[in-house]
């Protein structure tokens, strides 16, 4: 059983609502009570069910989650919930098992920093959080990571997630592939997101004052922390998938005043089941026709969807449009000449 994080609210929640001897929680209560701790950090939520809270109360009164002492009082009708033991509180609880099972995946997570320069931190707090919890260690591991042990740019990491937690503007020096020389610049540091076994800091760029502004970890040369004041983002990054930034294009890169095209592909039918079970994007729409699988995406043209479209190699044609199959077709023959 997954839990989510609206999940793990309303627990919080029930369980404040269980232990307070001053009011009587309805089930009504209980439901507004909860609505309204999920729309103060999701406005977008739709709120929660009836069926929701029941199935929450259930979980956990039973053995997976923590047996809580609930009593049922009857008043009138109607009856209200309360702890028949007052100092009682999930929070005391020790780790249930759908929370033990949590804690396993999230070591499993945190282990793909062990080894990197100063993370050395998780080498000594996996295996004290193994002993603590009692969580066992199997013969053999059962998941494994894509990630590159020589990539340049991982010691940054570190220093990249500080800044961007304690909101500091950072002084970069910087030298990326299309320049001759090195240069500077002043970084506020939002976001840190891993595309194609390579990091990238995403943060303003204080000259430019550009609000999206991406450094790929591997071309810094130095960082150097400074005095300047920390500019709030404006693009909300809190959001796992980050739908509202990174679901119009492909990669990291979002050129600049660029807008959504429709592309078109033709994949050859040995490719089709693949691009299928793998779709290339959260847009794609699919059908089988006679020459193959026709798929159509809308997204933003950039260097990472041509790059991908390479990639496939003679198993794709674009279609449409015009101008995307052009630079296809000129990167193709650029290619053919090297060999002539």
């Amino acid at each position: 059983m997954s839990v989510t994080k609206h999940q793990l609210i309303r627990y919080k929640i029930l369980d404040q609502c269980f232990r307070n001897p001053g009011r009587t929680y309805f089930i009504e209560d209980l439901i507004n009570a909860c609505n309204d701790a999920i729309i103060e950090i999701d406005p977008k939520s739709k709120g929660i069910s009836r069926r929701t809270i029941f199935m929450d109360i259930e979980f956990m009164e039973s053995e997976a989650g923590w047996s809580v002492p609930l009593e049922r009082y009857t008043l009138g009708r109607r009856c209200y919930y309360r702890y028949s033991d007052l100092s009682f509180s999930i929070s005391n609880q020790p780790l249930n098992l759908v929370e033990a099972e949590q804690l396993k995946s999230a070591l499993i997570v945190m282990s793909r920093f062990s080894g990197v320069p100063q993370f050395e931190w998780v080498d000594e707090l996996i295996p004290q959080l193994k002993v603590q919890f009692g969580l066992k260690d199997k013969d053999q591991p059962v998941i494994s990571f894509q990630s590159n042990q020589y990539l340049k740019g991982k010691e940054y990491l570190s220093v990249l997630f500080q800044a961007i937690n304690n909101e500091q503007v950072l002084h970069i020096q910087y030298k990326d592939f299309k320049s001759s020389e090195s240069y500077s610049f002043h970084l506020h540091p939002y976001f840190l997101k891993q595309y194609n076994n390579r990091w990238f800091v995403f943060g303003r760029n204080h000259e430019s004052n550009k609000s999206d502004y991406n450094a790929a970890l591997d071309r810094i040369i130095s960082i150097e922390s400074t005095t300047l004041k920390f500019i709030d983002s404006e693009i909300i990054w809190e959001d796992v998938s980050n739908e509202d930034y990174f679901g119009d294009i492909i990669g990291v890169s979002k050129p600049e005043g660029a807008d959504l095209e429709k592309i078109e592909l033709l994949f050859t039918p040995s490719l089709a089941p693949y691009i299928v079970t793998k779709p290339i994007h959260s847009s794609q729409i699919d059908k089988q026709v006679e020459d193959g699988l026709l798929v159509k995406i809308e997204v933003i043209p950039n260097y990472e969807l041509e790059q991908l479209i390479l990639s496939f190699g003679e198993g794709v044609k674009v279609l449409a449009p015009d101008s995307l199959q052009e630079r296809i077709l000129n990167r193709i023959q650029t290619n053919l000449d090297q060999y002539n």
